[in-house]
């Protein structure tokens, strides 16, 4: 473990700030040293002037000087000076003894948007823990927990830096409660030390693991700390003789080696007893050696040298050179019995493989199970992973963060969300998910009963979309109900396929009258909409193969048909086709003029009609003008119906063409209470989902508050139409939006 050393300290007990500066310095390269004393001073002053100066974490530890502990940690990662900034600055931010504004304003957006990260990323330690012990834990949780860390950083250094903040938590709590030691440690031991472990920063997992350990298994700590005491001296002296025996041998090979004694990780030893089911004695890295060499070849050369000079154990022989582990760990693990019967365990790298090893320089991720889509657009956790291993890996080939930040950070998306309930713990959904996804992949009954939702203490709306580290609470219902428009997909309550399962099997498993009643409403609610107010239900039931509107409502109530299918044929039999005698003696032939199929003509020029502007899927007939070609309607046109009376023998048969590719202009009516920002509110949404709108007309009513707007926009079918006015009646204040046809 490694041992923290003492802030430099003047008599009084101030900080020494040079003194402490010249040791960052020894550690790592500082730009410009000012700056960071500056941020030392700011954050000392803010401490003093606040009116509850923090004692963090309950160990007198002020939020001042944890930010100086930070940045030593940090320094012996190498870390630039941004990062050494923002983390002198973190917890006073933290505690609200200085404004995250205020650190904006004195040192730029850079530093203060790593804080802002950092802070994004403690919203996991409101989590609470179901586990009792090391073993057994929830595996699937921990890594949800971790999956969520990875995809809220957009910058490794927000990692690290929190990382360092949660070392000095952990080591700060030696004299807290008993259940306060244990909290803290398991979220470092379930999400910390492993995360340090998959970003390769090998020293910090160590000491994050063994003073973990040390408070969630106090007794097996003690028993393993007290048996390695006993045995030091012992232990030290057979060290240092086979050490000079193993130096002997490599410099008669002229292979330059540094041999150093291992640290042995209280942690790392009770795993193997237990994993391995042996005794302390058994354990063979109590007695350990790391030899480190200039090259890969002269791994392999100090390896037979080794394996000459005692027996090895085979079973206990790994390449990871050869074949490194999956954050990318490389070495030589040998264990050989050694002088006096003893087995000694000898790890062999090169100082990079070293450095990599400690200082989190990592190796290229092997991730697995990422799918990437064309143009290489699909980056899921496993990518990001990788990512922020290529930060740490060119970090000296770059030299510096903020270029690697500038190259990496601009393609970087999120195909999995990770937000937690109120308990903290974790649920992955799709990026696209509401929180009634939630309600139903916590528990099928909390999707059921869902009456609505807080997102991070605030109440939102069902369709509102969650965003990463959101904290998510369901208000539920004493029963189970849920709403038949979560099934319509223009109002968007629900993306997964999952959730839209388990509603609709619910619908089916419900009384048929109330599937009956229900579907009866919803069917007439959109046929309203769509100003469609005279339509044969029973005609429509069989026209949908049912054979009565009873069945028709029921399988609409229990999900099983869709609405708007339902409502295009509606279209049709509310206004039947009727056929017509040819215009002209020629044969008849079907002639296909943009995207209308005209009946008996040749290659005429087709226009939509103004008055009542049809759209694709509307029945529609034609009316040949002089100079114009064939004006388009509905077959429900005030003016057409009069130019049949009038002139019969020019009305034509017409029909729409398989592909559509033009947009036709469709007026909707809108009715709202009036209010500033209205038109624009409006505006804004048709913009957002890339509706042209041709004209608005608006007419206020002072009297009663209301609007009535008339909006003529473009469309390409009835199910576009059908979103543009869902969107629209979701504007505050809006009241009702529906299809009206002019009348000339």
């Amino acid at each position: 473990m490694k041992v923290r050393e003492d802030q430099p300290v003047f008599s009084d007990g101030t900080v020494d700030l040079e003194a402490w500066l010249e040791r960052i310095e020894a550690k790592t390269a500082i730009v410009d040293p000012e700056e960071l004393i500056r941020a030392c001073r700011i954050a000392r002053t803010a401490e003093q002037e606040s009116d509850h100066p923090a004692n963090t974490w309950g160990e007198g530890a002020s939020a001042f000087k944890t930010g100086l502990e930070m940045v030593e940690i940090l320094a012996d990662l190498g870390l630039d000076q941004d990062a050494l900034v923002a983390a002198v600055l973190y917890r006073t931010v933290r505690e609200e003894e200085l404004a995250l504004e205020t650190v904006r304003d004195q040192f730029g957006p850079k530093i203060a948007n790593l804080i802002q990260g950092v802070m994004r990323m403690a919203a996991i330690s409101n989590r609470k823990s179901t586990r009792d012990s090391v073993f057994g834990q929830n595996e699937t949780q921990g890594e949800a927990v971790r999956k969520m860390l990875v995809a809220m950083i957009d910058d490794v250094r927000v990692a690290l830096i929190k990382l360092a903040e949660r070392t000095c938590a952990i080591r700060a709590i030696k004299h807290s409660p008993a259940a306060r030691r244990y909290r803290v440690a398991r979220e470092v031991f379930d999400i910390y030390a492993p995360l340090a472990h998959r970003l390769g920063v090998g020293h910090l997992k160590w000491e994050l693991e063994d003073l973990a350990f040390r408070y969630i298994e106090p007794q097996d700590y003690k028993k393993i700390a007290k048996l390695l005491d006993e045995k030091r001296l012992d232990r030290q002296e057979y060290i240092q003789k086979v050490q000079t025996l193993i130096t002997e041998e490599i410099e008669k090979a002229n292979v330059q080696a540094e041999i150093q004694g291992r640290a042995k990780h209280i942690y790392s030893i009770w795993r193997k007893m237990k994993r391995k089911n042996i005794t302390f004695s058994q354990v063979y890295d109590i007695r350990a050696f790391r030899i480190l060499v200039p090259e890969v070849r002269d791994c392999y050369t100090v390896l037979g040298i080794v394996h000459s000079m005692w027996r090895h154990i085979p079973r206990e022989f790994d390449d990871y050179i050869a074949s490194p582990k999956q954050n990318g760990y490389r070495s030589l693990h040998t264990a050989v019995i050694g002088p006096e019967g003893k087995v000694v365990e000898i790890q062999i790298r090169t100082q990079e493989m070293h450095d990599d090893a400690e200082l989190g320089v990592c190796a290229h991720w092997l991730y697995k199970g990422t799918d990437a889509k064309k143009g290489g657009q699909s980056r899921g956790y496993e990518e990001k992973v990788s990512w922020l291993r290529q930060v740490l890996e060119w970090h000296d080939e770059l030299g510096g963060i903020d270029e690697m930040v500038e190259e990496l950070g601009v393609d970087v998306t999120i195909d999995r969300i990770y937000v937690l309930t109120p308990d903290g713990h974790v649920v992955d959904l799709a990026s696209n998910a509401t929180p009634i996804d939630f309600a139903y992949k916590v528990h099928t009954d909390i999707g059921h009963r869902c009456r609505g939702a807080k997102v991070n203490g605030r109440i939102v709306s069902l369709n509102t979309q969650l965003k990463i580290g959101d904290q998510v609470e369901i208000l539920t219902g004493s029963e189970a109900s849920p709403s038949r428009d979560w099934l319509n997909s223009d109002l968007g309550y629900v993306t997964s396929s999952r959730a839209r399962a388990k509603i609709k099997h619910w619908f089916k498993s419900q009384d048929r009258d109330i599937n009956v009643r229900d579907g009866r409403d919803m069917l007439l609610r959109e046929l309203r909409r769509f100003n469609l107010t005279d339509v044969d239900m029973q005609a429509l039931a069989q026209d949908v193969n049912f054979t009565d509107e009873d069945s028709l409502f029921a399988a609409l109530g229990a999900g099983d048909i869709r609405l708007m299918h339902v409502v295009h044929h509606a279209e049709e039999l509310t206004h039947p086709k009727k056929a017509k005698a040819p215009a002209f003696k020629t044969p008849k032939k079907q002639n296909h003029s943009g995207d209308l199929i005209i009946q008996g003509v040749g290659n005429m020029l087709t226009t939509i009609a103004n008055c009542c502007k049809p759209v694709p899927g509307d029945p529609v007939v034609g009316f040949i003008t002089q100079g114009r070609g064939v004006s388009i309607h509905r077959d429900d046109c005030v003016n057409l119906l009069q130019l049949k009376s009038t002139e019969p023998e020019r009305i034509i048969d017409v029909s729409w063409g398989n592909e559509v590719k033009t947009t036709y202009p469709v007026e909707l009516l809108v009715s709202a209470y009036d209010r500033t920002g209205l038109l624009k509110d409006l505006m804004v949404v048709l913009a957002n989902i890339g509706i042209n709108v041709i004209s608005m007309n608006t007419l206020s009513n002072k009297n009663d508050n209301s609007a009535k707007m008339t909006i003529t926009v473009e469309v390409e079918d009835l199910r576009s139409l059908g979103r543009i006015m869902t969107q629209l009646s979701k504007v505050p204040n809006v009241a009702d939006v529906h299809r009206i046809y002019t009348k000339s």
